[in-house]
């Protein structure tokens, strides 16, 4: 007789993904909704996420950007076999698809280049949680840098590589990564308070220098969303990463 699974069903984007989740292990929020809002991919492009879960970041990134083609990788089995039944509940199998594979060495037919690469990579360090599902979602065991790695190899030249992470191990990431070209964006928790993650992009093959971009609070003092966060939950907005220059004023 197999186990039963507990899910919830859980709606995205001011409803606009459907996404049904384990009740325990790593489950998916706010953090997928931001890291697929910054993900600059436009229709007709590719783009693949790396460590997929049950597909939450790859359904907001296509929700968003209508006929962009996007293929989740997720080691654990039954995650991608749910992923792509919420791909089916969403009406995106078309063009939303999850492949059982290894992040760090995936099958040949993962190995080309991609417009665009995006991850929410296992980067917590310490004591390891009991659930050993929510351990292999969180627990970076030393490899944050050959996560990174593995995806700067999938991003194309003139791609870009989109991450969320704590915000104490930027300085990991950022050994990992190029400097040229890469982009960090501060979520802070209230205003006033100490950033608990960052939003991290490289557009591969820039020259650009390193950038700290403003930021914005998740929350106001009495806890609701600020309209900026709320914007983007609802999928009303996304997360501008790489801004483009101002032109000059001209002298009068």
């Amino acid at each position: 007789m197999g186990v039963s699974i507990a899910f919830t069903e859980d709606r995205f984007l001011g409803g606009q993904v459907i996404l049904r989740q384990p009740v325990a292990g790593f489950r998916s929020g706010l953090d997928a909704v931001m890291l697929a809002a910054a993900v600059p991919a436009k229709p007709g492009e590719r783009a693949l996420e790396l460590g997929a879960g049950a597909g939450a970041a790859s359904l907001c990134v296509a929700a968003r950007v209508p006929d962009c083609d996007i293929t989740g990788v997720e080691l654990d089995t039954a995650l991608v076999t749910l992923a792509n039944s919420n791909a089916a509940a969403n009406h995106m199998t078309g063009r939303v698809h999850f492949a059982q594979s290894d992040a760090l060495d995936p099958p040949r037919a993962l190995r080309g280049s991609f417009d665009h690469v995006f991850c929410n990579p296992p980067f917590h360090e310490g004591e390891r949680s009991p659930d050993g599902a929510r351990a292999l979602a969180l627990q970076d065991d030393g490899k944050l840098g050959d996560w990174l790695r593995a995806a700067m190899k999938r991003t194309a030249s003139k791609g870009t590589l989109t991450i969320i992470l704590r915000a104490d191990r930027l300085g990991d990431a950022l050994n990992a990564l190029p400097h040229r070209g890469t982009s960090v964006l501060p979520l802070w928790p209230r205003r006033g308070e100490a950033a608990k993650r960052v939003i991290v992009q490289v557009r591969k093959s820039a020259r650009t220098p390193l950038m700290f971009l403003h930021g914005f609070a998740l929350h106001e003092e009495d806890g609701r969303y600020t309209p900026e966060a709320d914007a983007i939950l609802r999928g009303v907005k996304g997360i501008e990463m790489q801004p483009s220059r101002k032109t000059p004023a001209t002298a009068s």
